[in-house]
């Protein structure tokens, strides 16, 4: 039996991006000022295939129910991972945690009820949008150097581009949840 085909290719990216966390997770406690160029490579190629799973499934017409529940818990982990990680730095706010995670985990009961009751929320914009702020801004708060970037205040990007991912995904879970309440009405 092959263990790579077309076919769990999009599964295989899928759980890459799940397994990331655990060398995010050692790099970031290994403490050498070296450490954080391997994090952030592997939260970028983790991030990478958030894309790759849905452009594999749809290449090879192999989108599953389970593709479509594992993709956001592997974002939720590889994610919140790095920003227990960037608390713990005292990079990120403990508000912008509890947001988020009080955001997917109200969502995440939300997405069970909506399959118990076969009830289709198409993804929204603001979501994606959402995901890539956070992909982009989540290295800038590993790297904290502004002065490898011309000066740039890489870190303060990050930190500002965090909090409008925060924005975003209040917005995006309000318009979730409007997508299942309207959906739950017309049943």
């Amino acid at each position: 039996m092959a263990v790579f085909t077309t076919q769990n290719a999009p599964m295989l990216a899928t759980y890459g991006r799940m397994l990331a966390a655990i060398p995010i997770f050692v790099f970031y406690y290994l403490g050498a000022p070296w450490s954080v160029w391997p994090l952030v490579g592997v939260f970028l190629v983790a991030s990478w295939t958030d894309w790759l799973d849905g452009y594999l499934a749809r290449k090879y017409s192999s989108e599953s129910d389970m593709g479509k529940f594992m993709d956001p818990v592997a974002d939720k982990l590889l994610v919140l991972t790095c920003l227990i990680l960037l608390l713990h730095a005292h990079r990120v706010d403990p508000l912008m945690i509890v947001v988020l995670l009080g955001r997917d985990i109200y969502i995440g009961g939300l997405r069970a009820m909506a399959a118990l009751k076969n009830i289709v929320i198409a993804a929204k914009p603001l979501g994606k949008w959402k995901t890539a702020i956070q992909m982009a801004s989540i290295p800038c708060l590993f790297i904290h150097e502004p002065e490898l970037f011309f000066q740039w205040p890489i870190d303060k990007i990050g930190y500002y581009g965090l909090w409008i991912s925060v924005v975003l995904s209040l917005v995006s879970g309000f318009q979730y949840a409007l997508g299942y309440y309207s959906g739950a009405k017309s049943q």
